[in-house]
């Protein structure tokens, strides 16, 4: 639904901690565009507010009594379906649920801030405001269809997979994989890498915006849903094929030549203060750029700003090979609309096709 311009966006806020639900309705109410029309201190509540007030957005937090949030998010999308954000502790729990309230349908998630840290507290109210323009600018929508892996046969590593499609692909050379996503990412990079085998030949590194505490859960719950293997990188980890690597949150990774193999570095974000975005997707595939001498393919998923186009540049003056995910499918179509718009996507694809396509350079 698009709402008029001179329109407020309504929003309700669940979380059964009055403290927060204060909190939140403090950081909003500032802003003139947005209005407060409801709270509710539980699952069972902010359900029969959400069909009876009908909001534009809600904020749902996680752990609730009577009903918690996960169970709150599933009847609201099966009765009125509406945006929503989850408020999340940063515990490895909290994450588990946060990626569960993704796949039912949740636009993106906060981490809750539980600590009398002032520093701790502005960047939550920076995050809350940010997040929920974010989520009021996105394309609502459900993913499906993601393959899961007990049902997608490997491929055998003695047959011969087709050679990519596009006539922009043909002869191009590739030994690596750069991935970078924002909002939206963590259900995109889920359908992306559920297509691609197990024997796939390749090394892949992966930059997603994400607290230091979700990277590890998140990197566990892919490898339990796709064939390759993925886990979260640490420092000096060697890009192998066949393996995902996930950035680390929290910090940037860069990646560096040693001989025959690229290494991943992680490195302070002190190390690189002029990036805003933390891990940062241009820092990354600009060093997986350089070390790799361009043979590469990097792929920008869905995602608010611009972060990726400055790597995905220097890759394509390096003769590497570039994807886009297209405005369609995109939750929020920034960070690759930075690239097609700045000329640096050879293909600009659906997501439900990227992961094949990435099959295709077997």
């Amino acid at each position: 639904m698009i709402l008029p311009q001179h329109a407020k966006t309504r929003i309700l806020i669940v979380d059964d901690s009055s403290f927060m639900r204060m909190a939140i309705r403090s950081v909003l109410s500032k802003e003139p565009t947005f209005d407060i029309v409801g709270t509710a201190a539980d699952g069972i509540e902010g359900v029969e507010k959400a069909i009876a007030l009908k909001p534009d957005l809600i904020t749902m937090d996680v752990e609730m009594p009577r009903m918690d949030g996960i169970a709150a998010l599933k009847q609201i999308m099966a009765k009125a379906p509406t945006k929503v954000i989850m408020v999340s502790t940063l515990t490895n729990e909290g994450a588990k649920s946060t990626f569960e309230a993704l796949d039912a349908g949740a636009i993106d998630y906060i981490p809750k801030n539980v600590t009398d840290s002032s520093d701790a507290q502005n960047i939550f109210r920076q995050e809350l405001m940010r997040k929920v323009k974010e989520a009021i600018a996105s394309r609502f929508r459900r993913i499906t269809g993601t393959v899961p892996s007990t049902a997608r046969p490997a491929t055998s590593p003695t047959s011969a997979p087709p050679r990519p499609t596009s006539s922009k692909f043909l002869g191009k050379k590739i030994q690596y994989v750069g991935i970078g996503a924002s909002t939206g990412g963590p259900v995109a990079l889920q359908e992306v890498l559920s297509r691609i085998p197990v024997n796939f030949p390749y090394g892949i590194m992966v930059g997603i915006h994400m607290p230091k505490a979700f990277t590890g859960p998140y990197a566990d719950r892919l490898n339990a849903k796709c064939s390759m293997a993925i886990r979260e990188a640490v420092d000096g980890d060697i890009l192998k094929p066949g393996l995902a690597l996930i950035a680390p949150g929290g910090m940037h990774t860069t990646l560096a030549r040693q001989g025959s193999h690229i290494v991943v570095k992680v490195q302070p974000t002190s190390a690189y203060p002029q990036y805003v975005y933390i891990p940062s997707v241009d820092l990354m595939l600009s060093s997986m750029a350089e070390a790799t001498g361009g043979s590469m393919l990097g792929v920008i998923l869905t995602g608010m700003g611009n972060d990726g186009f400055k790597g995905m540049q220097l890759l394509k003056q390096k003769g590497g090979v570039t994807i886009a995910q297209d405005e369609a499918t995109s939750t929020i179509y920034g960070m690759p609309k930075a690239c097609v718009d700045g000329g640096v996507a050879d293909e600009v694809l659906p997501l439900g096709q990227i992961g094949f396509e990435i099959s295709k350079f077997m």
